[in-house]
């Protein structure tokens, strides 16, 4: 294991802390307070601790949907950004959004710890949504009002005041949502510390295994390279590999060796200069090590198809609201604001999660045999082709706008057309059940399926796919405007809907979900689940 200050300084502490006489009264999981001492565990933790951890996420949830579910309709009605620009900006900053928890995650547990992290990220937060604030009521940061059909554009302090504070967001929530997200259990962990240091006061090696998952794969490509002429054993167990049911990190099962991607197996050819027992992971490792990386292997194809999944949801803050902000919004005397029809997609899976519990997964137990009834694969491939019918749904949604549209002679007057913007209902309620289904059975394969080493991490890459989809979003309609545009055309998303094609949009995102789905069938079928070793 490589040392460092920090970690230096916490072994010493928890040596200090995990005494005989006194272990019991501490927290013995490492724990410190902000001058960096030992804490008491009569005085840490439990509700005392939740009650900031909820708290905390409450007021950053609040924060970010409320912008989030409205951006697109500022961008458009306030900073006047066409359709594309807008939709492009807010997939663009929610990408970002779900990437810098990677930052967040990082200096939480490397360098500043969960609550110097929490704090110095929520003050980023804080001023964020100050510059927000500013620019929107401080008259010389505010954006020009419409005049009759002229709308001028913001000046370009006007735009850093804004989008400034707008990343800003983005950054702080990065650091607040991996944080809250693994501090609630630390906090109710009830092991009692005694039991923890009976191997020796252990309990820095307990917390932190020697290396990093991503070292360790490095490590396995490498010795592969390195050894890529020497002939591996026809006999696997010839292969180096500890002894015992543990690996080589305290507590982690070892796998069983698999003939997939045979070319890693040789970082486990014992050659004769390495048969002394100091061995350097750079140069040999272990059969369970190698696994590890397949194992990674194995799941990227299924990983990569969550992209295009969290590309379909994407549309629910972009694209879907467009479309209603050109759909009659009024019902009776009430009038919805286009953005609010998104808690659709709320609402769908608050329902379905009860109904998918003690409905669905009875009856199809009756027929897999399976405890949980689908698989998480199968539970993922159900909530892809949902999802596809969830686009395809809303692409013949706006065939129907635009026929209004030309029958009411409406096509070049960028007025919303007769049409009831409940239209858009069951493509909200559509892919509420697709995240119910695909984004619940990702957590679960990623959890389930990952080497135990690399669970934090598997299910950290998971959530990455979201940042991805927003982006792969944002790169669609680059391209659509780009190619649509030429020779003068005015494109599928035009300013005014009326006059464009947003159904051929809504098509093509359809038919990229429906190769998708392909793609993570052949891939769910030839997937191998991961098995741990008996020996």
């Amino acid at each position: 294991m490589e040392s460092s200050p920090e970690g230096e300084r916490r072994q010493s502490l928890l040596v200090r802390a995990t005494e005989p006489e006194d272990v019991a009264e501490y927290t013995g999981d490492g724990s410190v307070d902000f001058r960096g001492s030992p804490i008491l565990k009569r005085n840490t933790g439990n509700w005392r601790a939740c009650s900031l951890i909820l708290g905390t996420e409450v007021c950053e949830r609040l924060a970010y949907y409320g912008i989030s579910k409205s951006l697109v309709t500022y961008l458009s009605t306030r900073l006047h950004e066409g359709n594309v620009s807008a939709a492009r900006n807010f997939t663009t900053w929610q990408g970002t959004c779900y990437l810098t928890p990677l930052i967040g995650a990082t200096l939480a547990d490397s360098y500043w710890g969960k609550y110097r992290t929490i704090a110095v990220f929520s003050t980023i937060y804080f001023l964020g949504m100050a510059a927000l604030t500013l620019s929107a009521s401080v008259p010389s940061f505010m954006p020009p009002q419409c005049i009759g059909s002229i709308c001028p554009q913001p000046t370009l302090p006007q735009y850093l005041v804004y989008f400034v504070g707008l990343y800003m967001i983005a950054l702080g929530a990065g650091g607040i949502k991996p944080c809250v997200s693994s501090f609630g259990a630390d906090q109710f962990d009830d092991t009692d510390p005694v039991e923890k240091t009976k191997k020796g006061s252990e309990i820095y090696r307990f917390q932190i295994p020697g290396g990093s998952p991503l070292t360790r794969a490095c490590q396995v490509i490498v010795a592969a390279t390195r050894k890529r002429k020497a002939d591996s054993p026809v006999d696997s167990s010839l292969l180096y590999e500890l002894d015992g049911k543990s690996s080589d990190i305290e507590g982690n099962r070892k796998l069983e060796h698999s003939f997939e991607f045979s070319f890693l197996d040789k970082a486990a050819v014992i050659l004769w200069n390495e048969r002394d027992g100091s061995n350097d992971p750079w140069r040999l490792c272990t059969v369970t090590q190698i696994e590890e990386l397949k194992i990674l292997l194995r799941m990227f194809p299924i990983w990569a198809t969550g992209i295009v999944f969290f590309t379909v949801c994407a549309q629910n803050s972009s694209m879907f609201i467009e479309q209603g902000m050109a759909l009659n919004n009024r019902i009776g005397s009430f009038k919805i604001p286009p953005a609010t029809l998104s808690s659709l997609d709320v609402i769908s899976v608050v329902v379905w999660v009860p109904i998918y519990e003690r409905l669905v997964v009875p009856i199809a137990r009756r027929f897999t045999g399976k405890e949980r009834g689908f698989s998480e694969l199968q539970r993922m491939g159900i909530g892809l082709f949902v999802s596809t019918i969830a686009v395809a749904v809303a692409a013949l949604a706006e065939i129907k706008r635009l026929q209004v549209a030309r029958a009411e002679d409406l096509v070049h007057q960028k007025v919303p057309v007769p049409m009831s913007i409940l239209w858009q209902a069951p493509q909200y309620l559509l892919v509420g059940v697709g995240e119910v289904f695909t984004s619940i059975g990702q957590a679960e394969f990623f959890y389930n399926q990952s080497p135990d080493s690399m669970r934090s991490l598997c299910s950290a890459f998971a959530l990455v796919t979201v940042s991805l989809g927003s982006y792969l979003s944002s790169f669609i309609l680059t391209l659509v405007s780009y190619f649509t545009t030429r020779n003068g055309q005015l494109g599928w998303i035009p300013d005014n809907l009326n006059e464009g094609h947003l159904d051929r949009f809504f098509w093509l995102i359809t038919g990229l979900s429906s190769l998708n789905l392909l793609v993570f069938l052949y891939y769910a079928q030839q997937y191998k689940c991961k098995r741990a070793s008996v020996a």
